[in-house]
């Protein structure tokens, strides 16, 4: 099989402020609320890792043009775009970071409808949701679905995307702060009739744990491990430990002032994490590249120790 073409990075744009629409121009309420949102971003006054939130977004509303075999489809992210009025060209000169978004947005997609297949009415979570929204694949028209994180990316949130459906729900949470999965109001291993009837969880952090310090992912790896029910999945993605601390020299993280604090020396570091943690899959973006990626990362692997970008899948299958 060929392999595609490998992206290339386009002319560098400095980012422009988000697009003034004139609130004369606005119809019905829809219009309205397009209107009252140009300056959206720049009220919200997000910090250096939430503000990187613009960049999965960009990626699946348009990065479907420069990768077609890898479009998802997003019809939220394409609306949001257009009402957030944000110059999301900066965003999209990454053309490998566009790629890789894509590709995991599929990862994802795979692994929950492959979850869901197997427990219709059970939950998904969204951690560190950002503007992503993952119910629209993941629907089981049975299943229930929590977008999560933190006060300044809630708020945001609520104003574009408000609950419609009775089964999603918002929740604030910092997951760096001990006890977030009970104030998620999530299902528990412990406590509740010994597990019996309990239904597992599908979890999804993405573009979130390389941010935290390494001593904080391995409290959230814990406590998903120690919480969560039998059964229960966590789909991260994962950087080697070689990007630590290179985040200016990244097209889209660099201008966000955001840092890479943590990478993986080896995969097998995710389920060393508790006795409960199995890593049940390991991918790499390689595969996009066809066998000349294959290749350079078997050749790298030794300094790198890990994927140069990956995802994992943990789960969480007894005592």
């Amino acid at each position: 099989m060929q392999p595609h073409p490998p992206p290339t990075r386009r002319r560098a744009r400095t980012a422009a402020a988000p697009a003034q629409r004139n609130p004369e121009n606005a119809g019905d309420g829809a219009a309205a609320s397009d209107a009252a949102t140009p300056c959206l971003l720049q009220r919200a006054h997000l910090r250096a890792v939430p503000s990187t939130l613009l960049i999965p977004l960009a990626a699946r509303a348009r990065g479907s043009r420069y990768f077609p075999w890898l479009a998802c489809n997003d019809v939220v992210a394409t609306s949001l775009v257009e009402r957030l009025g944000a110059d999301v060209e900066p965003c999209l000169d990454d053309l490998p970071t566009v790629l890789n978004v894509l590709w995991r947005t599929r990862a994802i997609k795979d692994a929950g409808r492959s979850f869901f297949l197997a427990h219709p009415k059970a939950g998904g979570v969204s951690l560190g949701c950002g503007l992503s929204h993952h119910f629209q694949w993941l629907d089981t028209g049975a299943n229930q679905w929590l977008d999560a994180d933190l006060p300044e990316v809630m708020d945001l949130r609520r104003e574009l995307l408000p609950v419609r459906c009775p089964r999603t729900r918002h929740a604030t949470v910092d997951i760096t702060q001990p006890g977030w999965w009970q104030r998620l109001g999530l299902p528990k291993e412990e406590g509740e009739g010994d597990g019996a009837g309990v239904q597992p969880v599908f979890i999804v952090c993405e573009g979130v744990l390389m941010y935290l310090q390494p001593a904080q992912v391995q409290a959230v790896l814990r406590e998903f491990a120690q919480c969560a029910p039998e059964g229960s999945r966590l789909v991260i993605d994962v950087m080697t430990h070689r990007a630590v601390g290179r985040a200016a020299q990244h097209a889209s993280v660099g201008p966000t002032g955001a840092e890479f604090h943590w990478g993986v020396g080896s995969m097998d570091e995710l389920a060393a994490a508790h006795p409960r943690l199995a890593l049940l899959r390991q991918q790499s973006v390689s595969e996009c590249y066809g066998w000349p990626g294959v290749v350079l990362e078997t050749l790298w692997w030794p300094w790198l120790g890990a994927p140069l970008y990956g995802m994992a899948t943990l789960g969480v299958d007894g005592a």
